[in-house]
């Protein structure tokens, strides 16, 4: 089985879902000739031709309604915006239509595209090319809001979106395009969307984290054995919506939890979890829920950017106090 990066099993999801699927279609900015900003469709125009993969003008507005009018005439757009700071143009399209197909007319339609986009700090990138901002994202009512963390839960993820029939916003995180390695068998197995996944059990203290974060998540929880700390991981995976029975059902086993993520922390993805630890399973908690997360500023240009960044001392100190408390 080959072993991949993130942004190779990308490329190879798109690939196999146009191969089983002629109304797959893909689109963006230079997404054909080029491949991409970040290759993720490299050879698929040579593959499938011009009519299927398509260059757009300089214009995520566009790109969205494309996705918008294609679905609803039957394909299966996969748009891609080239960073998440440009995606902002686009939330029309989402909110007011991608997002309400189904219920505008009452079932007739569903609105089955995908829009992808990298996200996320790390890469030594100019302003708008590290945003972290999916919270704004899972706020909005029928759409599924997507994050994969390791190659082989890219390519299974990604192929459960396109096949979703409703709208996907694929969040790729730039950190661990190719930072990480996994095997990716290419048997067109999609992996459950809206599922949580357990990548180590523990009986201690529970991290949750998604996207790159789960690079430095996994390392803390590595770190914290060795003090003789046992820490569960969970990958959320699907952050709209999200899986509130494998949290809740970790926490009753750890009793305590911390939350990590790179986007900014007032009214980040963190406090929902937060609030639904509150609310459902107050009575498991030993300790406060903790949230470990980016700064409220803009992400700093790259000098400053790894001081931003979550760090694995950071996610330690959090999971040391919480197993402390008290």
């Amino acid at each position: 089985m080959p072993e991949l990066t993130l942004v190779e099993a990308v490329n190879l999801a798109l690939a196999r879902a146009m191969a089983d699927d002629a109304d797959v279609v893909v689109l963006g900015e230079d997404v054909g000739v080029n491949g991409g900003v970040f290759r993720a469709t490299a050879g698929l125009q040579r593959r499938f031709g011009p009519e299927r993969v398509v260059d757009t003008p300089l214009a995520e507005l566009l790109i969205s309604g494309l996705c918008v009018g294609m679905a609803a005439q039957g394909l299966k757009p996969v748009g891609e915006i080239q960073f998440m700071g440009f995606l902002y143009p686009c939330i029309d399209q989402l909110v007011n239509h991608a997002s309400r197909l189904r219920h505008r007319t009452q079932g007739r339609l569903t609105c089955p595209m995908v829009l992808r986009t990298p996200y996320g700090a790390g890469i030594r990138a100019p302003e708008h090319h590290s945003e972290s901002t999916e919270v704004m994202l899972a706020h909005i009512p029928g759409l599924r809001v997507v994050v994969p963390s390791s190659p082989e839960r890219a390519y299974g993820l990604l192929l459960a979106a396109i096949r979703d029939p409703d709208p996907v916003v694929f969040l790729e995180p730039t950190r661990i395009y190719r930072a990480v390695k996994g095997e990716v068998e290419d048997d067109g197995e999609a992996l459950p969307l809206d599922v949580a996944f357990v990548l180590r059990e523990g009986r201690d203290v529970t991290l949750i984290a998604w996207g790159a974060m789960l690079k430095e998540t996994l390392a803390a929880a590595d770190a914290l054995a060795d003090e003789g700390i046992a820490a569960e991981v969970i990958d959320l995976a699907t952050l709209k919506p999200y899986d509130e029975e494998t949290i809740l059902a970790s926490v009753a086993k750890t009793g305590r939890c911390v939350v990590v993520h790179e986007a900014a922390r007032t009214a980040g993805f963190g406090a929902e979890i937060a609030a639904l630890i509150a609310e459902r399973g107050l009575l498991s908690l030993l300790a406060p829920v903790a949230r470990v997360t980016g700064y409220d500023t803009i992400v700093p240009l790259p000098r400053l950017e790894q001081h931003y960044l979550p760090s694995v001392d950071r996610v330690m100190a959090a999971a040391r106090k919480v197993v402390g408390f008290g």
